[in-house]
């Protein structure tokens, strides 16, 4: 039993000698390439927990509408979606059925390689859908647009989508978004206006949107709601999704002339009557989250997009060493 004991104990320090030099060479060599199986299941892990776990910006911005809401509907409303998500965590069912769009936002540090190269990582994508809807954590809701045919697994015709953006660094990180359809579908605008039009018709447009929005509970509000100003058409509509679905609530614009335009229309959202799920109350809007781009000196393009009271998304921050962190908070 001692030499056993004895033998256990060589045998362990062995491999965590190995493990240290392995943790070396990875940490002093940029050329060490992540596995295509760590990478898939990153995104698979990050996929899943988004389904099922609130980011915790989200939950505290619900407890605090709770907290100030008026209207006795409007409250059991929170409160109904609150214990929702609690099951949820606790491995009772999805935070919301409506699994909507699977996207996925990654950032690859500069020193970062992928077996396989970065177009490996829509592969890795395709995986992670395939095996999320098959194990129900994804609902199978994309179809083709012209014949509604269902592959059944969300898989196809550009989906998923892999936002790839390169920055410096050793890390690979992924933000699965499952976006849900209801705040795509309604809670999506766009409009070129005047530069003459300036900021009033910015708010103009960004009010009838929540009302538009909002109305009936199309969008599942408490909304977040995302604005693009400036950039092309595609562009705008960008920097709105990406300030919907990326930042999180409670942090405030760095450009203090943003900053001042989101206070004063989630003010004014305030002040519509409209509370959560479209019944009478104040809190329809969680955030207003602003986001510009130089444009054409001849035009001012502005851009809506919300998402819904669940804001999934869930980050998975992957390390050369292989080693995957999940986390609710964005940077």
């Amino acid at each position: 039993m001692k030499a056993g004991k004895e033998h256990s104990s060589r045998e362990l320090a062995q491999h965590n000698t190995q493990r240290a030099k392995l943790s070396r060479r990875v940490a002093g060599c940029p050329n060490v390439a992540l596995q295509y199986a760590v990478v898939e299941e990153a995104m698979y892990g990050a996929l899943v927990r988004a389904a099922t776990q609130v980011p915790p910006d989200i939950r505290i911005a619900l407890e605090q509408a709770l907290a100030t809401e008026t209207s006795d509907l409007s409250r059991e409303h929170l409160r109904a979606a609150l214990e929702n998500m609690r099951l949820a965590e606790s491995g009772h069912g999805l935070v919301c059925a409506d699994t909507g769009f699977p996207l996925f936002y990654v950032a690859a540090g500069d020193q970062v390689q992928i077996e396989g190269g970065l177009q490996s990582l829509w592969r890795a994508a395709e995986s992670a859908v395939h095996r999320a809807t098959d194990k129900g954590f994804l609902r199978p809701t994309m179809v083709d647009p012209i014949s509604r045919a269902n592959p059944g697994d969300n898989v196809g015709g550009g989906m998923p989508h892999v936002d790839l953006a390169i920055r410096s660094g050793d890390e690979l990180e992924i933000v699965a978004v499952p976006k849900g359809g209801g705040s795509e579908i309604f809670g999506t605008f766009y409009h070129m206006f005047f530069p003459s039009d300036g900021q009033e018709g910015i708010y103009d447009f960004v009010m009838d949107c929540i009302v538009a929005g909002c109305y009936a509970g199309k969008i599942c509000p408490p909304a977040i709601v995302g604005v693009g100003i400036g950039g092309t058409a595609d562009l705008c509509m960008l920097t709105a999704k990406r300030q919907a679905v990326l930042r999180p609530v409670g942090r405030v614009n760095e450009d203090p002339r943003l900053a001042e335009m989101e206070s004063a229309l989630l003010e004014a959202s305030h002040h519509l009557g409209v509370g959560p799920m479209g019944a009478a109350g104040r809190n329809a809007v969680l955030a207003v989250h602003i986001g510009t781009m130089f444009t054409h000196t001849a035009g001012l393009p502005v851009a809506v997009n919300a998402q819904c009271m669940v804001g999934r998304r869930w980050i998975a921050r992957v390390q050369l060493s292989g080693e995957v962190e999940y986390t609710g908070d964005i940077r």
